[in-house]
Parts: C-alpha cells; sequence; structure tokens
C-alpha cells in the first residue's frame, strides 16, 4: 500500500517537474492528498461553464470555486476564489469572473480550468504545512490559520516526521491552544482528526525531499474533524548530500583531538607575543604530559624542544596538529599533515571564509577531505582539554578541572567564557573554539562530550548549525545522560523574505530553531550570562523528583518576587496541605505567613530559618527548596550560610537529595555566603530574586526532557 502510494506521488512530481513546473495545481494537490489519507473536500475541475454547473449540481449545498492555474500562486490575491456559490445562474456567472479576474491579474496565466469544491461548515481555521529549512530540512508547522496567519504568527515547528503523541503536543503548543479545547460553550475540535493531518503531511515531506513547501491553509477543524479547504505543494531542487561520519568515526577522531598523546604546532616561535609561540609557552607550561613537536623551517629547537622543518619530519605517530601559520600557507602544511596521517588539525589562523576568502577555505576542505583530517576551525582561538593538563590555545591558560564543556564559534565569546569561569571558580572538562566551522560543528563535539564520563554538562554558544538534524541526533542521545544548554545568537527572520506559502513565510529563523532545540530536550539560554550560570548550576544541583517547590523567606517582599519567578520558569508553587501547614506554623512567629510562600520574617533567629529548612527537606511530598534570605544582625550572612550547607549536607549523608537554591539580600557579606553556599551544592546568588529559580527551572527543564519527570520536553 505504501509502496503504491510513493509510486504514484512520484509520477505526478516527476510529470511536474518535465513540465518546467515548481508549484502544483490544486487537482494535483489533491491527487497527493487522497495518497496519504490527507483530508480535504470533495472537489472536481471544471474547465467549462458546463462542467462547473453539472460539478456543483452533484454538491448538496453551496460550492467554492477556484482558479486553477500553474503560474497564479496566491489564488486569493488574483480574485480567483468565490465562496457560496449556489444555482446554476451564480456558477455560471462565478466561473466567468474567476477566469476574467485571472486574466487581469497574469495576462499570460496559463488558465486550466476552475476547481469546484464543497463548502465546508464551519469550524475553526488553523494551518498545518511544512516547510524546508535550511538550518533542520523538513519542518512541519501548525497554527491559528485563515487570512491573519501571518498576522498573528502563532504557530509552533517540529522536525519531520511526527509520530502521533508529537503532533498532538503541537496542538498546546501555540498561545491559542485553549480555543481547540473549546471556549464560551464552543465544542473543542477533534484532537485526533487534527493531528492526523499534521502527521502525514509530515510523512509525506519526509517521503518525498524534493517537496519544499505544503500548506494546507485554512484547515477547518470542527468536532467532527478536520478537512484541509486548500492545499498548496512547492517543489524545490534536488541538494547534493553532505558529508556524514558515523558515530564510531567521530568518537575515534575526537578521543585523539581532545586526549592527545602526542602534539604538533606548526608555526611555533621562539619570539614573544606571537601566536606560535602562546601556543607552544600554553601546552609547555600547562604541564601536557604528552610530546610537544615544534615545527619551523627556521628554528633548530623552540622553547628548549627540537624543532622540525616539517611536520613529516616529527618521529613517531601525531594526533593533533596545531597551525599558527598565516592563512596563505596553510594548504601546503595541511597536505603535509596529511602526509603524515595525522588524524586532526586545529586551524587557529584567520583569513578564510570570514574575509570573504571561501575558495581559499573550500581548498583546505578538500584537502582535509582527501586525506581523512577532521579540521577544528579555522578562526579560532584554540582549545583547552582541562583533564589532559591540554592547553592549546594563544589565550590564556585555564587549569581548573571540573565537569563543565563549553564551546563558542566566536573568539570573543570565548574570552568571555574564560572570564567567567575563571572568576566564579567553574571547573571545566574543556573549552572548545569553533569559529568557521570548515568541518568540525557542534554535533560533534556534542557526540563526544555526550560520551566523556568527565564532562557533567555542556554548554553551547552558536550562531548557527550546519546540519540542524545531526546536532538534533546527537542532543537526543545526550540528554538523557546530561543537560545541553544553548545560546543561539542572530535571532533573524530571513529565511521567510522568499517564502512561497504561509508555511514558509511564518518559518523565521528564531520561531524554528525555539521550538525544534526544545524538541530535542535542549535547554535554550536567553543569554550569555544566563548559559554561563545555568552551564555552572546545573551540575550542582541534584535532579528534582516532583513538581512541589516550596519558598521559605525571611522578607515577605522577597517571597512575592520569588513566586513571580517560579511562576515565569515553569514552574509549580506546592499547594500546602493542613498538616504541612500547621508543622510550619510551629516554627514561625505569629505575625509571620505560612502558605507559599513561608515567611519567617526578618527577626528570626538562626534556629527558625534550620527548623523551616530542616521540615522542607523531610517532607517527601516538597521537592525543591527555594530560599529567600535577609541579613540582619540576629542571623547573619555566613550563619545562615553555614547552616543550610549543613542541613543540606546531613541530608545528602541520608540520601535525600533535593535540588536548593537561594537568594541573599544584604550588604556586601552576602557575596561570601553565596559563594560558600554554590561551593556546596547549593546555588546561591546575591541581589536577585530571578537568577536562582531561573537555574533551578532550568534544573527542571532538563529532568523532565531527560524522562526523570513526567511532561517531556
Amino acid at each position: 500500500m505504501a509502496e503504491d502510494r510513493e509510486r504514484r506521488v512520484r509520477a505526478l512530481l516527476d510529470s511536474v517537474r518535465a513540465q518546467g513546473r515548481t508549484a502544483l495545481t490544486a487537482p494535483e494537490g489533491k491527487v497527493i492528498a487522497d495518497a496519504y489519507g490527507i483530508a480535504v473536500p470533495g472537489e472536481e475541475l471544471a474547465r467549462d461553464v458546463e462542467e462547473a454547473v453539472a460539478y456543483a449540481a452533484r454538491f448538496d449545498g453551496p460550492v467554492v470555486m477556484k482558479i486553477v492555474s500553474p503560474d497564479i500562486l496566491h489564488k486569493t490575491d488574483a480574485g480567483g476564489v468565490v465562496v457560496g456559490v449556489e444555482g446554476a445562474a451564480d456558477v455560471r456567472a462565478a466561473f466567468h469572473r474567476i477566469v476574467q479576474n485571472a486574466r487581469a491579474y497574469d495576462a499570460d496565466a496559463r488558465v486550466e480550468g476552475v476547481q469546484v469544491q464543497e463548502l465546508l461548515p464551519k469550524g475553526t481555521e488553523v494551518i498545518v504545512g511544512a516547510v524546508t529549512d535550511p538550518t533542520f530540512g523538513k519542518v512541519v508547522a501548525f497554527g491559528l490559520g485563515g487570512v491573519l496567519v501571518e498576522v498573528l504568527k502563532d504557530v509552533t515547528f517540529r522536525l519531520a516526521p511526527v509520530s502521533a503523541d508529537e503532533a498532538l503536543s503541537m496542538l498546546d503548543s501555540i498561545e491559542a491552544a485553549e480555543v481547540l479545547r473549546g471556549v464560551r460553550g464552543q465544542a473543542g475540535v477533534d484532537r485526533w482528526a487534527l493531528a492526523e493531518q499534521i502527521r502525514r503531511v509530515s510523512h509525506l515531506v519526509a517521503d518525498f525531499p524534493e517537496i519544499a513547501e505544503v500548506d494546507l491553509n485554512p484547515v477547518i477543524a470542527t468536532p467532527r474533524g478536520a478537512v484541509a479547504a486548500d492545499i498548496r505543494i512547492i517543489l524545490a531542487e534536488r541538494q547534493p548530500p553532505r558529508r556524514t561520519f558515523t558515530r564510531e568515526e567521530i568518537l575515534t577522531s575526537m578521543r585523539r583531538l581532545m586526549q592527545p598523546r602526542s602534539v604538533a604546532v606548526i608555526g611555533a616561535s621562539n619570539e614573544a607575543g606571537k601566536i606560535g609561540n602562546s601556543v607552544m609557552r600554553n601546552l609547555v607550561d600547562g604541564g601536557f604530559a604528552g610530546e610537544i613537536h615544534p615545527v619551523n623551517p627556521r628554528a633548530d629547537d623552540i622553547l628548549g624542544r627540537k624543532a622540525y622543518k616539517s611536520v613529516t619530519d616529527v618521529p613517531g605517530e601525531v594526533d593533533v596538529a596545531v597551525f599558527a601559520i598565516p592563512a596563505r600557507f596553510v594548504p601546503a602544511a595541511l597536505e603535509e599533515v596529511g602526509r603524515k596521517r595525522i588524524p586532526n588539525a586545529v586551524l587557529i589562523p584567520s583569513g578564510f571564509a570570514e574575509t570573504g576568502e571561501q575558495e581559499l577555505q573550500d581548498e583546505i576542505v578538500a584537502i582535509g577531505e582527501r586525506h581523512g583530517i577532521r579540521l577544528l576551525g579555522p578562526n579560532i582561538y584554540g582549545y583547552y582539554s582541562t583533564w589532559q593538563d591540554l592547553c592549546a590555545t594563544f589565550c590564556t591558560p585555564y587549569d581548573v578541572k571540573g565537569g563543565v564543556a563549553l564551546t563558542s564559534q566566536s573568539g570573543g565569546i570565548g574570552m568571555a567564557i574564560l572570564g567567567f569561569a575563571r572568576t566564579t571558580r567553574t571547573g571545566v572538562s574543556a573549552i572548545v573554539g569553533l569559529g568557521n566551522k570548515s568541518d568540525l560543528d557542534e554535533d560533534d563535539l556534542l557526540t563526544w562530550f555526550g560520551e566523556d564520563p568527565r564532562t557533567e554538562c555542556i554548554a553551547m554558544h552558536l550562531e548557527d548549525l550546519k546540519d540542524g538534524r545531526a546536532f538534533v541526533a546527537a542532543a537526543r542521545a545526550t540528554v538523557p545522560k546530561k543537560p545541553v544548554v544553548v545560546l543561539k545568537a542572530g535571532r533573524t527572520a530571513a529565511g521567510a523574505r522568499a517564502a512561497g506559502s504561509h508555511t514558509g513565510a511564518l518559518a523565521g529563523d528564531d520561531a524554528v530553531y525555539d521550538d525544534i532545540l526544545r524538541q530535542a530536550g535542549v535547554i535554550r539560554a536567553p543569554g550569555l550570562n544566563d548559559m554561563l550560570e545555568y552551564a555552572r548550576g546545573l551540575p550542582v544541583l541534584p535532579a528534582p523528583k516532583g513538581d512541589n517547590v516550596v519558598i521559605i523567606t525571611g522578607a515577605g517582599g522577597s517571597g512575592v518576587l520569588l513566586s513571580d519567578a517560579v511562576t515565569d520558569n515553569g514552574l509549580s508553587l506546592m499547594e500546602i496541605p493542613p498538616d504541612l501547614d500547621e508543622a510550619f506554623r510551629r516554627f514561625i512567629p505569629p505575625f509571620g505567613a505560612a502558605g507559599n510562600p513561608v515567611d519567617i520574617t526578618g527577626g528570626e533567629p538562626p534556629s527558625t530559618y534550620e527548623a523551616t529548612i530542616r521540615l522542607g527537606l523531610e517532607d517527601p511530598r516538597i521537592h525543591a527548596l527555594v530560599l529567600g534570605y535577609w541579613h540582619t544582625i540576629v542571623t547573619p550572612p555566613m550563619v545562615f550560610a553555614e547552616l543550610t550547607a549543613r542541613v543540606v549536607a546531613e541530608f545528602r549523608e541520608r540520601g535525600v537529595e533535593k535540588p536548593v537554591v537561594a537568594s541573599l539580600a544584604g550588604d556586601v557579606e552576602v557575596e561570601e555566603a553565596c559563594q560558600y553556599l554554590y561551593e556546596r551544592g547549593v546555588v546561591a546568588y546575591p541581589y536577585t530574586t530571578e537568577r536562582p529559580v531561573a537555574v533551578l527551572g532550568a534544573k527542571y527543564r532538563w529532568a523532565r526532557a531527560a524522562g526523570v519527570l513526567g511532561g517531556g520536553s
């Protein structure tokens, strides 16, 4: 059955292409809709007036009449649609008017006839479509439809094809989701029928890559079904396949890059201030235990190590060649790296595609492909692999080992990452620059870091993705094991400018990225500092085991702001049951407030903080704690920090692990208290109620995506 369906569609698409067309007519669209079970109304193609009258008489009631022309894509704009036509006289008049309007709109347009279509009942108008995204390939879309679709832009996207459950999730992902469930006494739509339209469209575009865009707009959704009033299909040129690598190939190459035993520095120098000198010094001074081979045809030794005229003269196997030479010399040196069978080249030099030298970049990519060399860069600051004591960069060294892997497409952002890590003493497993991404990119790194036992959290700054599907596949394999945080820069809708359909116009770059990264379980950070704070905080917090969040605060004002932050981050304030409410009241003064937030008031001694925090950790119905501290002489900041850390550690020793975050308001002493808490497993920030809850929210988003909590991604 599926083979027969695909054979029919293939024959039709080949016929359209043979005619030099890219847009299918409505009758051709119906053939494809019928093949894939996409519900459309009954219709016929009338080639003259009398056929139109005869076809209209077959339908019970009024009909819709539409121009059929391969040259007129937007029928309404051409005056080519008349709705509610009934009776022979009206059908004749409508037929002539539609054809005349089409001639006036485009005198050279080929007119094949007029489509006579049964009039659908009134219902909720939505759009179901698909578009070919330059990053993610085939993407299916759903949202409010009709004539205002591009104004409202209430639409959501998923990678195609989607499952039935994913299609259903799209119905709940638009702002007007409640409209579909029924409002003001109106019945809700048939959700399964609507989801099935989405699913079938997604499989159509997945089966036929040459279909660039599909529009079902509007789809009339009622309590009894969902039918597409109009279907538009646009074809595109076939794209050459991208070079891909298997997971094992990626891991094998990345292992030698991130855990090398031997590194060659091409362009190593004894002259201070040169990049080749800085790279050598960082490798030597950083304590890299492997072999370091300087390569410079005009030196005998560099920093006390024997220098080689060519990399081909270096004895033994070399895992990584770091390039510190001008761009114009890279191709010849890369050929030598290929002859030496070195699997990885780290290309620090700029002067490639980023400066308009695309041909030079294409040349080195071709050399890399010919010799099987993976290229990192060019135009990068290098990379750090801290657990290997490897600092292959001309930037400042960094040696605080930990579980956070950080990557950036920009050198400037890379230095910001470095400075943040140093200031906060964030332990990192690696910091990697990607630059122009001529070869190695985020999905290669994500595949490696997902398997790296030293890495607990991955945070990536990116301006684009070369292969969004490969990235999503790597993210889906990684997220169940560890969080992935992404800062996507460049929120533009440039991809919508040349769109030939409503779906294409709605598929702005950022909207697609947002939905599909969420679909992959990735945590998207709104800004650079957010990305860094998520990366720092997520490994510190244990995974929550439920949704109930309780706020304990010494200041009513902080409690209100913390409550707002909890809601803003999609978290659930626990409804405190009577017995727990009574238990909290035993520890707070009469003028305090139980409920949630639990307000112990600012004048309470350390014992009140300790007792209420203990209760929050003891009660299994509470799954996460948000603490609001107010600086007083009665309970100084470090006293609060020490008692909180001690209680949290005590419960963790007993096997009770809950995420605890804290907001500290007070004088400058709260900064030291926050650092103390952070180092002991409590994510704490001074002078802000939003930041600690945002980190907690990110942890919850990961927990849901990873399947630790219900709800999915």
